[in-house]
């Protein structure tokens, strides 16, 4: 029986980051755009624009195994590119990908590089207020992954440490936020922050515990200490805002895929493997946009 995943993140133990290949949107600004930069945006592509050129440009990570990566053969695969492909697919056009950084998730939309974000994007009232979300399809929350001669258990085991971030992510915002004495190493990529921690530029790096438990199982000599922190949050596809055609037919979409629990079947396909046996699929999957309440 599966266990929680609470209790499979304990005894954790990589999946190595992949770097980036074909388009790539790692320079923009960081999330923190002003909201005068937001208002100058280009303008969205419209559904019809979309359908006429035959394919929906997508920013994924090309990084985040097994989320978002590169495979073996150069091509994008993991459950977010999954879920893009079915979206390409049933509005009969092809997807193309760019490869983003997280902190240019936002400005990818407002400077129309990219017809929607499908990178792991958890969903905020601060990124709200720049891009439209969709209806979420993920549940997260964040974890901590440290040596295991040094793990660290709880953010007061920090004080005097080097906590690894990457840039434009919620585990960035939520320590800057709740945690300032804890001091912050931040890189623009997931590879680069997973790195670091390697080569033991750091003490300990935090991102979702759901990636922090599928790096850990890959990599020997590594625990998630710190399985939960701050609040439960949902991961949703983000467009410009006031493209509303484009989110209407997410919407719409994600609610037709759920009645056919492709969010079950896309975690079976990508993250299944991973984790095995030691997560139920429930605490992470999100299927017809709803959220079930523990």
């Amino acid at each position: 029986m599966a266990t929680t995943l609470t209790a499979a993140l304990a005894g954790a133990a990589m999946l190595a980051g992949l770097s980036a290949c074909g388009p790539d949107a790692s320079t923009p600004s960081a999330e923190g755009a002003s909201g005068a930069q937001a208002t100058s945006a280009a303008k969205a592509r419209s559904l019809q624009d979309i359908k006429d050129s035959g394919v929906l440009n997508v920013a994924v990570f090309s990084d985040k195994a097994p989320f978002g990566y590169v495979d073996d053969n150069g091509d994008y695969a993991g459950y977010d590119v999954v879920f893009a492909d079915r979206l390409a697919k049933d509005l009969g056009v092809k997807p193309r990908y760019t490869a983003v950084d997280p902190s240019a998730r936002v400005d990818v939309l407002t400077s129309n590089k990219v017809d929607v974000t499908l990178a792991n994007f958890t969903v905020t009232p601060e990124r709200a207020e720049k891009v439209d979300f969709a209806k979420p399809y993920m549940k997260v929350s964040l974890g901590v992954v440290s040596p295991n001669g040094a793990v660290i258990r709880d953010v007061k085991d920090l004080a005097g440490k080097m906590l690894i971030v990457a840039k434009g992510t919620t585990a960035e915002s939520y320590f800057e936020q709740n945690h300032p004495e804890v001091k912050l190493q931040k890189y623009d990529q997931y590879a680069d922050a997973y790195n670091a921690l390697l080569d033991g530029r750091g003490d300990a790096f935090s991102t979702d515990n759901t990636e922090v438990l599928a790096w850990a199982k890959k990599n020997k000599g590594y625990t998630v200490g710190i399985t939960e922190l701050g609040d439960a949050q949902t991961i949703a596809p983000a467009v410009q805002q006031g493209n509303t055609q484009l989110l209407d037919y997410i919407n719409n979409e994600i609610v037709k895929l759920g009645k056919e629990q492709f969010f079950l079947n896309d975690y079976r396909q990508t993250l299944e493997p991973v984790y095995g046996d030691e997560v139920d699929p429930s605490e992470i999957v999100v299927e017809g946009g709803v959220v079930n309440q523990a």
